[in-house]
């Protein structure tokens, strides 16, 4: 009977106490660091010296902390797929590339189109179009822009003035042309070419496709590759390759590879990053330190009446929030203050490609980037390369493989291109 009465004693006390445990543990919860799944960049950025810690900000007022789990590109991407197919999820945000906003990637992350339309981030209107369209899967926002890479065209103003030629080019044809007339062998023996480029897939020949405003693969999902903007765009490079004005071994060349020109004076022109204007600039490895500028990709001479510059590929880096998030209110709310126009700046000034027009303004971000006027104007029309779907890699693949063939001169433009579409039309997702 007393140890009844000791158990019946210590279940009342134990019901008592419970709904003050309760509370408290929610209250743990809600204070536990927040845990986010990125690339070391991103913290980098995000929490640097030169502009400051924003993620600072939103802990002073929220009252978390926050945690950092960082990995390279592939690894992240597969551990944030793991964590997101779990029944109960510890991540609280992952950072998404837009090539990886596909239609199967719809069902791992939350609709943010909710939470933009109850609780919108300051000045939406401010962020680049074309990076908040570029992060859309079926309708639904998966992620907000964070970071992002544009392309512009980088030139060499001393080559091309022993050339005689005293201006950059206006359109795509006089591009071409500044190409061929930049053939030729230099005082000191380095032989040059007009263009070079980084290979022949998808992401290089894109970025000349859209000198006439064109896709290769449109956002529902139709290959494109045997219209007039993809015919002009390989046609040039046929004709450009014929002319020795792009490198022989252009399908065997990397990034590193069209750096490696730029800097020792090979090439006078190339596509590319905005960003890496520094490389072919750096004075410890350039032979023309300060002689190398960055500009917006030319348009078509036919289109100038209704674009002032293509509308050149853009990549980035989204925040997403996993559906199986545990606080997702939280999530958003860390969101919010990363987006802020305060955040963007001092992300900016730590080094990070920002995603909203009025960064471009900033007194200190301008004297940071020479080319921020370049930049911006190519990102207020500027578009993801292409959309992201499950078999792209695959369709990559075929894209590389049929313009090698086109501009190689081993099938007629013509022939490559609609084989493209024929082989890539049954790899993309059905409406």
């Amino acid at each position: 009977m007393t140890e009844l009465t000791r158990r019946a004693a210590l279940g009342a006390s134990a019901a008592l106490a419970a709904p003050a445990i309760l509370p408290a543990r929610r209250a743990a919860a809600q204070t536990a660091p927040l845990q986010v799944l990125g690339h070391r960049v991103h913290q980098t950025v995000a929490t640097g010296s030169q502009g400051g810690d924003i993620t600072a900000l939103w802990s002073r007022s929220s009252g978390v902390p926050v945690q950092w789990t960082t990995f390279d590109t592939g690894p992240l991407w597969e551990r944030l797929q793991r964590e997101a197919s779990l029944d109960r999820g510890t991540i609280d945000i992952g950072f998404l590339l837009n090539a990886q906003a596909s239609p199967r990637a719809r069902a791992l992350f939350e609709p943010l189109d909710g939470f933009i339309q109850r609780d919108p981030p300051e000045d939406l209107p401010d962020i680049f179009p074309g990076l908040l369209s570029g992060m859309k899967v079926g309708g639904d926002t998966l992620a907000m822009p964070f970071r992002h890479a544009s392309s512009g065209m980088h030139y060499n103003i001393e080559i091309l003035g022993e050339r005689g030629i005293t201006e950059p080019p206006k359109t795509v044809e006089q591009m071409a042309d500044y190409a061929k007339r930049c053939v030729f062998r230099r005082a000191d023996g380095t032989p040059v070419v007009g263009l070079v480029m980084g290979g022949l897939d998808y992401a290089n020949v894109i970025d000349l496709v859209r000198a006439w405003d064109g896709e290769i693969v449109t956002t529902d999902f139709r290959c494109v590759a045997d219209q007039p903007p993809m015919m002009n765009a390989i046609g040039m490079l046929r004709e450009l390759y014929v002319a020795g004005a792009i490198p022989r071994n252009i399908a065997t060349l990397q990034t590193e590879d069209v750096n490696t020109w730029m800097q020792q004076g090979r090439a006078v022109m190339c596509g590319g990053s905005f960003g890496r204007n520094r490389i072919y600039n750096d004075p410890a490895r350039s032979k023309f330190p300060g002689k190398i500028v960055a500009q917006a990709a030319p348009i078509s001479e036919t289109l100038r009446d209704r674009l002032e510059v293509a509308p050149a590929k853009v990549e980035f880096w989204g925040l997403a929030i996993p559906r199986n998030a545990p606080r997702k209110e939280l999530s958003w709310s860390f969101i919010k203050s990363m987006l802020s126009k305060q955040s963007t700046l001092m992300a900016a000034l730590n080094g990070n490609g920002p995603v909203r027009n009025s960064t471009y303004e900033d007194p200190k971000f301008r004297e940071q980037v020479p080319y921020a006027d370049e930049e911006r104007r190519v990102l207020r029309v500027a578009r993801i390369p292409m959309p992201a779907f499950d078999e792209a890699p695959r369709a990559a693949g075929i894209i590389r493989e049929e313009c090698e063939a086109a501009v190689l001169g081993m099938k007629p433009p013509d022939v490559a291109m609609a084989n493209l579409v024929a082989r890539v039309t049954p790899l993309l997702p059905r409406a």
